[in-house]
């Protein structure tokens, strides 16, 4: 097998390792004696739905939403679908078809959230007399910021009626039995997909700070709506979660370790940095470079051959106009300047979710050659990398990852094999 073809192995098992089927009939609660209801949001909610009707022995009914093209057959589960990273009036329409569900349910019903990465931009719910225009403009300037995920999730859910705990509180006294499947560094609960059946301290005043931050150009009735309502969110101890538990039960961590387990298989010695690795794509690249070199070189921090994991979410601050690519081709673009054709070195980055930012492939692959196989196209990395291009640069070398959807979400997947 060759390198390239063990680290798309690789990222195969770590995909695998985060499928809703493997992860989630161990977390289905008892059948209630009222109904039994689905709901959820998510790039893997599909997926998800489809899992629970499977492991599921009495009767249920529900509505999820996920991104377009990420549907997945269900039975008696209605499938929305709707825009993301930018929310658009499906998702606004999916996110009242969900609260509005959950709303007239009483004590003896179940409802089970499924929640996965996405979900902030498809269950968008503008506060009362705010246009969706204005969440998909202030989305997109999230976007080409810098901001983590986490700052982007701390204005989001200040701004819509379905996060930070409040389709949980609208589901209330319904006991909810919600499924969470992470893509956020660090596996924060509040975080996945804004928090929609989770408790939470945020403050306006936290989503003010973000917005005068990165200095980002809001209407007046943004501010207004901030400055009025200070505390947007479900406090944790209000009585509406009382009946509400939440299950974390996919998680990047797991599937590194999948991966590393393999890696084993195969002969390579594994070692995790790390899976909630955040930072500006193209340093966090430059770092990554450092280390295979001086693994290449001075066989430290490990000795090859072995492969080098790590997960997380890096972000790209766009500058000027922005050519086609997400964050992981950015990473791998800035991983193969650095290195500079360095021998023995190959590297895999994609994002699990089968999408890398807004484009058709999941991420890249790179080797010693694929500067050299550039010139040989006339073309030069450095400049495609300073125009944020690194889409154009790995399809026009035929280096892309292209999965499709995946169905599932825990983030970017990283690896760098260095032989002996």
């Amino acid at each position: 097998m060759s390198p390239a073809e063990i680290l798309r192995q690789l990222f195969d098992v770590a995909v695998s390792a985060a499928q809703p089927d493997h992860r989630i009939p161990e977390f289905l609660p008892t059948p209630p004696q009222g109904k039994t209801i689905v709901v959820g949001a998510g790039k893997s909610a599909a997926a998800m739905a489809r899992a629970v009707e499977q492991a599921w022995a009495t009767p249920l009914s529900g509505v999820v939403v996920t991104r377009y093209g990420h549907r997945a057959e269900t039975q008696v589960i209605e499938v929305l679908e709707a825009a993301h990273p930018v929310p658009d009036v499906h998702g606004m329409a999916a996110a009242k078809r969900i609260l509005e569900t959950v709303a007239p349910l009483g004590p003896d019903d179940l409802v089970i959230c499924l929640i996965s990465g996405g979900g902030s931009a498809l269950l968008t719910l503008p506060p009362e007399g705010m246009a969706l225009d204005v969440l998909a403009d202030l989305n997109r300037q999230l976007l080409r910021s810098g901001a983590d995920i986490g700052e982007m999730n701390a204005v989001r859910k200040n701004l819509s009626r379905s996060s930070g705990g409040r389709l949980a509180a609208a589901a209330y006294p319904a006991q909810v039995v919600s499924l969470l499947i992470s893509d956020v560094p660090g596996d924060d609960l509040r975080a996945i997909a804004s928090g929609p059946t989770v408790g939470d301290t945020a403050t306006a005043q936290d989503a003010l700070r973000i917005l005068q931050k990165y200095s980002l150009q809001v209407p007046t009735a943004v501010i207004n709506y901030l400055q009025e309502n200070p505390h947007p969110v479900v406090a944790p101890d209000d009585e509406c979660l009382s009946t509400t538990t939440n299950h974390l039960i996919a998680a990047p961590q797991q599937s590194l370790e999948a991966a590393a387990q393999r890696a084993q298989a195969l002969g390579y010695t594994p070692l995790i940095l790390g899976s909630a690795i955040e930072g500006e794509a193209r340093e966090v690249g430059i770092v990554h470079a450092g280390m295979a070199q001086q693994s290449a070189q001075y066989g430290q921090p490990i000795a090859p051959p072995c492969v080098i994991l790590s997960g997380g979410e890096t972000t790209v601050t766009v500058t000027g106009e922005a050519g086609k690519g997400g964050r992981n081709s950015e990473f791998l673009l800035s991983l193969a300047v650095a290195l500079q054709g360095q021998q023995k070195v190959w590297a895999i980055a994609c994002d699990t979710d089968g999408i890398d930012g807004s484009e058709d492939n999941a991420g890249a692959i790179i080797g010693p050659e694929i500067l050299q196989q550039g010139r040989d196209r006339g073309l030069n990395a450095s400049d495609f990398l300073t125009a944020h291009d690194s889409y154009s640069y790995f399809q026009k070398v035929k280096a892309l990852v292209e999965t499709g959807p995946t169905l599932t979400n825990v983030n970017d997947f990283r690896a760098m094999l260095i032989d002996a």
